[in-house]
Parts: structure tokens; C-alpha cells; sequence
């Protein structure tokens, strides 16, 4: 008996630990396949999920969010809240928004995990029109 409910208590915690997004995840490029930063994701009081630029991999053109349209022009990509405002809903966050510091560009957004990777999807409208990247787990 102690054996199943242990059993149990560590499947438990392995799903729960399964479906949160929380941590450091690199970033992976999806069209040049390369490692561009390190987001920490983090959840807000409010049960809200953000992230933002931790650490930069390889050094942009612009260090700065020059072509963004918000709170966050000009401002140094390192440190750079990218991910505001997602909600669990199920096995996925969505809700909130993504911006790229490259391009200065915010799409919706939706998280979900998988193992040691997160699938993350900005995208316009409807979701069939975006992209699609796979950041993995930063232990």
C-alpha cells in the first residue's frame, strides 16, 4: 500500500511538474535552427504567466527594441519582457501576447509543453497563420 501511494504521489508531481511552463527555456530560431537567448518564464500574482530575456546567445544587429510599438521601444533586449499576459486553459497557455525584439512585432501566443520542450506559437487572427518554435529546458 505505501508502495502504490508513493507510486502515485511521484506520478502526480511528475504531471503537474509536466504541464507548467515556469523556468529558464533557450530559444531556438525556427528558420536558422540556432540558439538566440535564454527566457526566464515566470507567473505573475495575478496567475499570470510573462517572460522575458535572460540571457543573449549571439549578439543581435540592435541590442535595443527599436521597432517596437509599445512600453518597451528602445528599450535593451536583454531583460526584455517578451511573453505578458498567458493563462493556463487545459494543457495550454494562451491569452496573452509575444513580441519579436527583432522586428518590434506582438502576435497572440500559445504555450504548450512537451517533456523538455515548449512549443511556442505567435501568430496573427486565426492561428493558422504564424510560426511555430520549439525552445527546450534550461536545468
Amino acid at each position: 500500500m505505501r508502495k502504490l501511494l508513493f507510486t502515485l504521489a511521484f506520478s502526480l508531481a511528475s504531471i503537474l511538474s509536466f504541464a507548467q511552463i515556469e523556468g529558464k527555456w533557450k530559444t531556438i530560431d525556427d528558420e536558422t535552427k540556432q540558439a538566440k537567448s535564454i527566457v526566464e518564464i515566470y507567473k505573475k500574482t495575478d496567475g499570470t504567466y510573462y517572460g522575458k530575456v535572460s540571457q543573449l546567445l549571439i549578439k543581435p544587429a540592435d541590442p535595443n527594441c527599436t521597432n517596437c510599438k509599445d512600453d518597451r521601444k528602445g528599450k535593451p533586449i536583454l531583460g526584455l519582457e517578451i511573453i505578458r499576459g498567458l493563462k493556463k486553459e487545459g494543457d495550454e497557455f494562451s491569452g496573452g501576447t509575444i513580441t519579436d525584439p527583432k522586428t518590434g512585432k506582438t502576435y497572440k501566443c500559445t504555450i504548450t509543453r512537451s517533456g523538455d520542450q515548449l512549443n511556442v506559437r505567435g501568430y496573427i487572427g486565426l492561428s493558422l497563420l504564424g510560426r511555430t518554435q520549439t525552445w527546450q529546458k534550461v536545468n
